[in-house]
């Protein structure tokens, strides 16, 4: 069963944000975020101008993510980024 766009937007929100607050983050985690952008890419129904400039990179954070030794150190650069990704998705949510 392949989760509604809503739902793929609910998720990388959730996500995101709880990396945000949390400054943890687990493999597993980026893993999934790659997995969303990845679907939501290619599924097309993505029609936010803004957001479909930012999912390549939040692509490629969860990319480096995967590998970094330092997770909190990785969050912590990307703290700018990811509050610019989190309201970008709640204006497409909402």
């Amino acid at each position: 069963m392949s989760l509604s766009y809503l739902h793929q937007l609910a998720l990388l929100h959730d996500l995101l944000s709880e990396q945000q607050s949390s400054f943890e983050g687990e493999v597993s985690e980026y893993q999934q975020i790659k997995r969303l952008v990845k679907s939501m890419i290619a599924n097309g129904q993505l029609n936010d101008d803004q957001l479909i400039e930012l999912l390549p990179e939040i692509y490629h954070y969860s990319v480096e993510g995967e590998s970094v030794q330092n997770i909190e150190e990785h969050i912590q650069s990307n703290t700018q980024q990811l509050h610019n990704w989190i309201s970008a998705i709640e204006q497409v949510k909402d």
